[in-house]
């Protein structure tokens, strides 16, 4: 599970299938970001998990960019090697 995390074609493809599912009429992440600018009135429980699910691909890729330019993602082979 750890490995499909760091995964970036794994993680890219979580983005761009739950994090922007449905797509008509506009991807759904978007809609919950806007309504959350907009103040977020009428917004309930459930909408918040929706919003948090939705976003849960985009954190995983903002967290392995924020890895991969300090360092700390290194290639899995010399992980390997280094055992």
């Amino acid at each position: 599970m750890k490995s499909s995390l760091n995964n970036w074609r794994f993680v890219i493809l979580l983005c761009l299938t739950l994090g922007l599912a449905p797509f008509v009429p506009e991807p759904h992440i978007w809609g919950k970001i806007r309504w959350i600018a907009g103040g977020a009135k009428g917004m309930a429980a459930l909408d918040w998990f929706d919003f948090f699910f939705h976003a849960i691909p985009w954190i995983l890729l903002l967290r392995l960019i924020v890895l991969k330019s300090t360092g700390k993602l290194g290639k899995p082979e010399a992980k390997a090697a280094a055992k």
